[in-house]
C-alpha cells in the first residue's frame, strides 16, 4: 500500500556554497581536500529512481542516489566513493549523502518509502546510530518508518552476530532493512538468512534477458519461493525491456526497478508514465522460457562462486584460518590485479599442516608455496557440457580443486566439479521430462502448466491442435528419418507463425502439436501455417510424388494403395475466460476439433464455435 507523504516542515536555509573556495581547492588542493569541500560546501546532489508495485500499478518507493559535482571526475558515485575510500572519508561522505537525499526527498514531497544505500561500516556512524539522523528526519517531517536502509555489500561481512545486533537497533528506531544485489557478492544468501530483511533486491544480472533465459528464470523463481517463505518482498533490479518486465510480473515478483520503469532523475514523476501503466494493464501472460532448447547454452558463469581471493602476500597461516572459518570452502583462488595465478586446495593444505612442525616452518611463508600454479581456468561463456568434457579428460586433481571462472582473463569466481555434474544431470533430467527429444519443444507437462496459468489468470486464448494428415503411411513408405524431418518442418513452421512472447508452442508427441494463442490474429496465423506447410512439404517428398500429388504404398495385405501427400489439419478452440476449468477439458475438446478438421480434404482449419452447455 502506498503511504501518503508526510508534509515537511520548513527547512532552515543553508549557507550558500563557497564557490571561489571550492574552485581554489580544485586547482591547488589535494583529492582529500576536494572531497571535503564537496561535503562541507553542499556540492552533492540527489537523484531518485522509482520502484513500482506490480500489483498496485503505482510507485511504492524511490531509491535515493547521489551525484558529485557536474563536470568533475567525481560526478558518478563509484568514482566518488572510491576516492573517499582512498582517504578514509567514507563515513563522512555517506553521512553527507544521507542528509542530501533526505532533504531532497522531503522537498519534493514524493510518496511512499525512501530507500537509502548504506555500507555496513556506515551503520556505526555515531550521528546515524545515536539519533542525529532521526533529529534531521523530525525537522524535515519524514517519518523513519518511511525509510528503508538498503545494505550494500561492498564490504565482506564475517561478524554476523554484530550486524544482527546493529540492524536490530535500527529497526527499533523505526527503519526497515533491505539487502542489495542478491546473486552477487560474497555471502548475501547467508546475509538473507542472518539479517531477515524486509526487502530483497535481485541483482540485475538475473533480470536482464530473463524472458528468454530459462536458467535465470529458474534462479529468480527460486528466490521468489524463498521470499514467500521468509515474508520478504522481492524487488527486481535492472528491468529494461517490456518482455523482462512481464516475465518478472508473471512470476509473482512484488516490485520492480529499472530504466524501463523510469531513469534516475532529480525531480521524478510521483506516478508511473502512461506507457508503464499500459504495460501493467496488459491482460496477456508471457510465455515462460523453456529449458530444453537452452540446455546446451547454459554457461559456467552460473556456477561461479564469488569466493574472496587471496594474494601471493597472504601467508599460509591466514589461508589455514580461512579454511577453518569456512567449512564449505573447497579451494581458495590466488589473484593478483584481478588475474588468477592458481588454486589452493583445502585438503592439501590441511594435510600438510597436520604434519609435525609444518605450521611452524611454513605458516608465515607465501601461500603460493602450496598453490597449484596450473589450475583449470575457464572463460565464463563456456557451456557446462564443454567444461564437463574438459574435466573428464584432465588430471584427476581438477575433480577436487574445481576450476577458476574468468571474464576475459579477469577473475569472477570458482566452480566445483560437484556443482558442474549436478547441473549437467539436472539439465538432462529436465530435458527428458519437459521437452520432446526431436524438436526440443515443451512437452505435455509444460503444455498443461501453461494452460493452467491461462485459466488461473482468467485470460481468453485459443488452443490450436495441429496434426499431420496421412503421416503413418508416409512414415512407412519413406522411413522414420524422413518422418522425423517432416515433424521438424511442422515444428519450425509453428515457431515461425507464433509470437514468441505471447503464443506457446508445444509438442504433444509424434506428429501432434498444440499452440496456445494469445495473439488476437490467431486465425491469420493458423492460415499462414497451413500455407507454409503445403509449400514446404516438397522438402521431404520425392519429385515424382510431388507431381502426382501422392505416392503408392502397400496396405496390410500387401496390396498397392495410393496415399495423398501429407497435409496439415488444425482444430482451433477459442476459450473465453471462465469457460473451462482444467487443462484436461481443454485438451479433450481441442482433440475433438482436430478430428473435425481431419475430415476436411487438404490442409484445413476447423474452428469449434459451439458454446459449451
Amino acid at each position: 500500500m502506498v503511504e501518503a507523504p508526510i508534509l515537511p516542515l520548513p527547512l532552515p536555509p543553508k549557507p550558500a556554497p563557497a564557490r571561489a573556495e571550492s574552485a581554489h581547492l580544485c586547482l591547488v588542493g589535494g583529492e582529500a581536500d576536494l572531497l571535503r569541500s564537496f561535503i562541507e560546501h553542499d556540492r552533492l546532489s540527489a537523484v531518485f529512481q522509482p520502484i513500482i508495485d506490480f500489483r498496485a500499478h503505482a510507485y511504492f518507493a524511490f531509491e535515493g542516489l547521489i551525484r558529485g559535482p557536474q563536470g568533475t571526475p567525481y560526478h558518478m558515485p563509484q568514482a566518488l566513493f572510491e576516492a573517499a575510500d582512498r582517504h578514509g572519508l567514507r563515513q563522512e561522505l555517506e553521512r553527507a549523502c544521507r542528509e542530501t537525499v533526505f532533504r531532497a526527498f522531503a522537498r519534493l514531497q514524493l510518496p511512499g518509502k525512501l530507500f537509502i544505500n548504506a555500507s555496513p561500516d556506515s551503520l556505526d556512524d555515531a550521528v546515524f546510530r545515536n539519533g542525529g539522523t532521526l533529529e534531521l528526519l523530525r525537522r524535515i517531517g519524514l517519518a523513519p518508518s518511511r525509510v528503508v536502509i538498503e545494505l550494500t555489500e561492498n564490504q565482506r561481512i564475517t561478524d554476523f552476530p554484530a550486524i544482527q545486533q546493529t540492524l536490530a537497533h535500527y529497526r527499533g528506531l523505526g527503519y526497515q532493512i533491505a539487502i542489495d544485489d542478491l546473486g552477487e557478492g560474497f555471502a548475501n544468501l547467508r546475509m538473507w538468512s542472518e539479517v531477515k530483511p524486509d526487502y530483497v533486491k535481485i541483482d540485475r544480472h538475473f533480470i536482464g534477458g530473463i524472458a528468454d533465459d530459462h536458467l535465470k528464470f529458474q534462479f529468480v523463481k527460486a528466490m521468489q519461493d524463498l521470499a514467500e517463505t521468509c515474508s520478504a518482498r522481492i524487488i527486481a533490479e535492472g528491468i529494461e525491456t517490456e518482455a523482462d518486465c512481464l516475465a518478472v510480473r508473471d512470476l509473482g515478483i512484488a516490485c520492480g526497478q529499472g530504466y524501463l520503469i523510469a531513469v534516475p532523475t532529480a525531480a521524478p514523476r510521483p506516478i508511473p508514465s502512461e506507457t508503464m501503466v499500459g504495460i501493467m494493464n496488459r491482460r496477456n501472460i508471457i510465455v515462460f522460457p523453456s529449458g530444453a532448447a537452452q540446455s546446451g547454452n547454459v554457461t559456467v558463469r552460473s556456477l561461479a562462486r564469488p569466493i574472496s581471493p587471496v594474494t601471493p602476500e597472504t601467508g599460509n597461516d591466514e589461508v589455514y584460518r580461512r579454511f577453518e572459518a569456512e567449512p564449505g570452502l573447497f579451494s581458495l583462488p590466488v589473484v593478483v590485479a584481478g588475474v588468477p595465478l592458481g588454486l589452493i586446495n583445502r585438503h592439501a593444505l590441511i594435510d600438510r599442516f597436520a604434519r609435525p612442525y609444518s605450521r611452524e616452518l611454513f605458516g608465515r611463508k607465501s601461500c603460493t608455496q602450496f598453490m597449484d600454479p596450473l589450475p583449470l581456468i575457464i572463460n565464463e561463456d563456456s557451456t557446462v557440457q564443454e567444461v564437463g568434457l574438459l574435466i573428464s579428460r584432465s588430471a584427476h586433481r581438477h575433480l577436487y580443486d574445481g576450476f577458476v571462472v574468468t571474464d576475459n582473463g579477469k577473475y569472477l569466481g570458482v566452480g566445483s566439479a560437484h556443482d558442474l555434474m549436478g547441473m549437467i544431470t539436472e539439465l538432462q533430467i529436465q530435458a527428458a521430462r519437459y521437452a520432446n527429444p526431436l524438436t526440443q519443444l515443451p512437452g505435455n507437462v509444460p503444455i498443461n502448466e501453461h494452460i493452467d496459468r491461462l485459466l488461473h489468470n482468467g485470460i481468453a486464448f485459443t488452443a490450436a491442435y495441429c496434426d499431420i494428415d496421412h503421416f503413418k503411411p508416409f512414415n512407412d513408405a519413406y522411413g522414420y528419418r524422413k518422418g522425423d524431418d517432416l515433424i521438424q518442418v511442422l515444428a519450425n513452421i509453428l515457431g515461425d507463425v507464433a509470437d514468441a512472447q505471447l503464443d506457446f508452442v508445444g509438442h504433444i508427441g509424434g506428429d501432434d502439436f498444440m499452440v496456445l494463442f494469445q495473439s488476437p490474429d490467431w486465425e491469420v496465423r493458423c492460415a499462414q501455417a497451413l500455407r507454409l506447410f503445403d509449400e514446404r512439404v516438397c522438402l521431404v517428398l520425392k519429385p515424382e510424388d510431388l507431381r502426382n500429388g501422392g505416392y503408392t504404398g502397400e496396405n496390410r495385405r500387401g496390396e498397392p494403395v495410393f496415399h495423398p501427400a501429407p497435409t496439415l489439419s488444425i482444430g482451433a478452440l477459442p476459450i473465453a475466460a471462465g469457460a473451462f476449468e482444467s487443462h484436461q477439458e481443454i485438451s479433450s475438446t481441442a482433440a475433438d476439433a482436430k478430428k473435425h478438421a481431419k475430415k476436411i480434404p487438404g490442409s484445413s482449419l476447423f474452428i469449434e464455435r459451439r458454446r459449451r452447455a
